[in-house]
C-alpha cells in the first residue's frame, strides 16, 4: 500500500512571494467581499442619486482624456522623432517635464490662473476681449489632466516613431501615397499598439485621480468613496463603490497587458537615425516650433512659474506655519516607504530568479497587481480588516473587562502597508531588470565560495544591483511625496504631509498659501524625469557604439 508523499512547504524565499502576494490579495477581497453584502439605505441612496452620474462623469472624463493626450502625444512624438526643426533636440526632453508636475497641483494653479480675479481674466478683459468661461467644467479638468498625462503617450509612440524610421514612410511614398496619407495608413497603424499602451496607462491614471477632480468639484468614483467613507461615516458604501472601481481598474489593466503583448511581436524596422528625419523648411519649421513650444508653455512653464510667483508672495507667511513638519512627515514616510518596498523587490526579484517556476512568477505578478488600483480603493482595502483585527481585540480584551482603543487603525505601518501595495511595481521594474543582466555564472561562483540564502544576496546582488535599487527608491520616494488619497484616509491624527496641506489649503480656495508645498513636490518630481532622460539619451548612444 502506497502512502501519499508529504506535502513539500515553501522555501523562505517562496514563502516571501507569497506574503508579498497576500498583502495585495486580501485588500482586494476584502472590498469584494464587503461588496457583494446586502446594500444599506445609504448605499440605496447613493446608487439611486449618484450612481449614474459618476458612471457618466466617469466615462466623459476618460473618454476626454483619452482623446486629447492621444492627439498630444502623437503629434508631438511624430515631430521630435520624425521632423527636423530648431530646437528639437531640447524639445524632445523638456516636453517630459509636464510629469514632474502631479494633477492635483496643476489643477489649482489652473483655476487660478483662470478665474475670475486671477491674471488671464484680468488681461483679457483690460484688453477688451471676452472673459473666459467658467473653469470648473468638465472641459477645464479634461485639459488639465491631459496636459499632465500626455507624456505616458508621448513616450511610448516617440519610442515606435524612433524605431520605425523613415524608411517606411519613404516606401509608402514611391507608391504614390501623399505625405499625410502614408502618416495615416503607414506610420499610425505600425505604432498603434504602442500608442495604445501609453493610452491605457492614461486611463488607468485618470480612473485612480482624486486631488484633480476634487479641486474642480467634478464627482467620480474616487471622490464619492471619500464622501462615503468621511461624509455619510459608511465604510460599507466605500467599500461598494471600491468594488465597482476595482473592476473597472483590472479590466484596464488586462487590456494594458494586452497592448504590451502586441509591442513585443511588431517589427518596427531599423532604428531611426538623426540624417533620417524630415526637415521642416519655411513655415513649417516655424509651425511645428510654436506648436510644441506652446504645449511646453500651457503644461509646465506657466503654471510653475505661477506656483513660484504666489511662493514669493506668500514665503514669510507660510515658511514657519508648520512647513517643516509636514515636510519632515512627507521625507519619513517616503524614506520608509522606498527601504520597504526596495526591500521587497529585492527579495521578490531573487526568488524568481532562484524558483523560476510557472507559481512564482503568478505570485511575483499578482505582487505588483497594486499599482492599478486607485489609492481610495486602496485605503478602503487597508481599512476594513484592520478595523477587523481591531474590533475582534477589542471583544476579546473586552470580555477580559479590559477596554482597548483601536491599535491598528489609523497608525503608520497601515499607512506604509498601503504604500507598499500600490507602489511595489514602481520598485520591482528597476530592481528586476537589473537583475535580469546579472549572469548565472555569478551565482554558481558565489556558491563554490560558499555564499548562500541571505548572505549571498547581501554580498553579492546587493553590490551589483545598486544602480537599479537606488533608482527604484527613488521612484519610490517621490511616488510616496506626492501620494494623496492613500495619506488622507489612512494617516493618523496630527501627521499632515505636503499633499495633505495642499488638499487642506485648495478646499479653502488659498492658492496662494499652496504655492510652497506644490513647489517643493515638483522640485522632487524632477528627479525620476532627469533620470528618465538621461536613461532616453543613454540608450541610442550605447546602440550607436555597439553598431
Amino acid at each position: 500500500m502506497k502512502f501519499p508523499g508529504r506535502i513539500r512547504l515553501p522555501d523562505g524565499w517562496t514563502a516571501s512571494a507569497i506574503a508579498a502576494a497576500a498583502l495585495v490579495v486580501v485588500p482586494i477581497a476584502a472590498i469584494l467581499f464587503q461588496a457583494l453584502k446586502p446594500s444599506g439605505e445609504i448605499m440605496g441612496h447613493l446608487a439611486s442619486t449618484m450612481l449614474p452620474r459618476l458612471v457618466l462623469n466617469t466615462v466623459i472624463l476618460t473618454g476626454g482624456v483619452a482623446i486629447l493626450t492621444s492627439l498630444i502625444g502623437v503629434s508631438l512624438a511624430w515631430l521630435t522623432a520624425v521632423c527636423e526643426f530648431p530646437g528639437r533636440r531640447a524639445l524632445s526632453w523638456l516636453l517630459l517635464l509636464p510629469m514632474a508636475v502631479p494633477a492635483y497641483v496643476m489643477a489649482f494653479t489652473f483655476l487660478g490662473l483662470m478665474d475670475f480675479s486671477g491674471p488671464v481674466y484680468r488681461i483679457l478683459t483690460d484688453a477688451g476681449l471676452p472673459a473666459p468661461s467658467d473653469p470648473r467644467s468638465v472641459w477645464g479638468v479634461i485639459l488639465v489632466m491631459s496636459l499632465c498625462l500626455y507624456p505616458y503617450v508621448y513616450l511610448l509612440s516617440r519610442s515606435a516613431f524612433l524605431s520605425m524610421g523613415i524608411r517606411s514612410m519613404e516606401a509608402a511614398r514611391s507608391l504614390g501615397a501623399s505625405p499625410l496619407s502614408a502618416f495615416f495608413r503607414v506610420a499610425l497603424p505600425m505604432a498603434r499598439p504602442w500608442i495604445a499602451g501609453g493610452v491605457m496607462l492614461v486611463i488607468m491614471e485618470v480612473l485612480a485621480d482624486f486631488g484633480a477632480v476634487s479641486i474642480f468639484n467634478y464627482d467620480t468614483f474616487t471622490t464619492a468613496i471619500y464622501k462615503a467613507w468621511f461624509g455619510f461615516f459608511s465604510l460599507s458604501a466605500a467599500a461598494k463603490l471600491s468594488g465597482i472601481l476595482v473592476v473597472l481598474a483590472l479590466s484596464v489593466l488586462l487590456a494594458e497587458q494586452k497592448m504590451r503583448s502586441e509591442m513585443r511581436f511588431t517589427s518596427m524596422g531599423k532604428e531611426q537615425s538623426d540624417s533620417d528625419r524630415f526637415v521642416l523648411t519655411g513655415t513649417w519649421k516655424f509651425a511645428a516650433l510654436f506648436y510644441t513650444g506652446a504645449v511646453l508653455a500651457v503644461a509646465f512653464i506657466i503654471p510653475v512659474g505661477q506656483l513660484v510667483m504666489w511662493c514669493v508672495s506668500s514665503f514669510a507667511q507660510e515658511f514657519d506655519k508648520g512647513y517643516w513638519s509636514d515636510l519632515g512627515h512627507t521625507v519619513l514616510l517616503g524614506a520608509l516607504a522606498a527601504g520597504l518596498v526596495c526591500t521587497a523587490a529585492l527579495v521578490l526579484s531573487y526568488t524568481a530568479r532562484l524558483h523560476p517556476r510557472s507559481m512564482v512568477r503568478h505570485l511575483v505578478q499578482t505582487s505588483t497587481l497594486g499599482y492599478a488600483l486607485p489609492g481610495t480603493v486602496l485605503a478602503v482595502g487597508i481599512v476594513i480588516p484592520s478595523a477587523g483585527i481591531d474590533n475582534l481585540l477589542a471583544s476579546i480584551t473586552g470580555f477580559l473587562g479590559i477596554p482597548m482603543p483601536p491599535a491598528i487603525q489609523g497608525t503608520v505601518p497601515v499607512m506604509l502597508a498601503a504604500y507598499m501595495v500600490r507602489f511595489m511595481a514602481v520598485g520591482f521594474n528597476p530592481v528586476d531588470s537589473a537583475m535580469h543582466r546579472v549572469t548565472k555564472n555569478i551565482d554558481e561562483t558565489a556558491r563554490t565560495l560558499g555564499a548562500r540564502g541571505i548572505g549571498l544576496l547581501r554580498r553579492v546582488y546587493v553590490p551589483i544591483l545598486r544602480g537599479g535599487i537606488l533608482t527604484a527608491g527613488v521612484l519610490v520616494f517621490v511616488d510616496v511625496m506626492k501620494e494623496m488619497p492613500i495619506t488622507l484616509m489612512t494617516r493618523p491624527f496630527g501627521i499632515d504631509t505636503l499633499a495633505v496641506k495642499i488638499f487642506e489649503l485648495t478646499s479653502e480656495g488659498e492658492w496662494h498659501r499652496a504655492a510652497l508645498p506644490a513647489v517643493t513636490l515638483v522640485l522632487a518630481g524632477l528627479i525620476p524625469v532627469a533620470l528618465l532622460t538621461r536613461l532616453s539619451e543613454m540608450t541610442p548612444r550605447r546602440r550607436k557604439t555597439d553598431g
